[in-house]
């Protein structure tokens, strides 16, 4: 999968940057470089993939952000931070997808029992 993605607020820690640029890894699927035009870049994995329990409530207002009507027009992509520890991904804050019109949002999911930082298991890691 490869495409251009607008944000509706810049994603955390990644500046002013609203257009991006997703990019699937080769050899790896369900792992992506979201890449900015200035070269800022995160790798984000695809939630249903790596994290099959992973069901976050995402209210009407949050779908409103990114013209998201229907749930299975949605992509949840969690940051991937690898570490020599292993990998963690953020199911606190994901990116959602419209993948009907390109709009994303990172959501921060309050009062939700999510991990900020959910390690990876080997058979996760593997699903790739």
């Amino acid at each position: 999968m490869s495409a251009s993605i607008t944000f509706v607020t810049p994603p955390l820690g990644l500046g002013d940057a609203v257009e991006f640029s997703l990019r699937g890894v080769d050899g790896a699927e369900g792992l992506f470089a979201l890449e900015a035009a200035d070269g800022a870049r995160l790798f984000v994995l695809d939630a249903s993939r790596y994290v099959p329990d992973y069901s976050p409530e995402i209210n009407d207002a949050q779908a409103g952000l990114i013209g998201l009507e229907r749930a299975e027009d949605g992509l949840a992509l969690v940051v991937a931070n690898p570490a020599e520890s292993g990998t963690t991904v953020n199911l606190l804050a994901p990116i959602v997808l419209n993948l009907t019109n390109g709009l994303a949002a990172q959501l921060i999911l309050d009062d939700q029992d999510w991990s900020l930082q959910h390690q990876l298991t080997v058979a996760q890691r593997a699903a790739s």
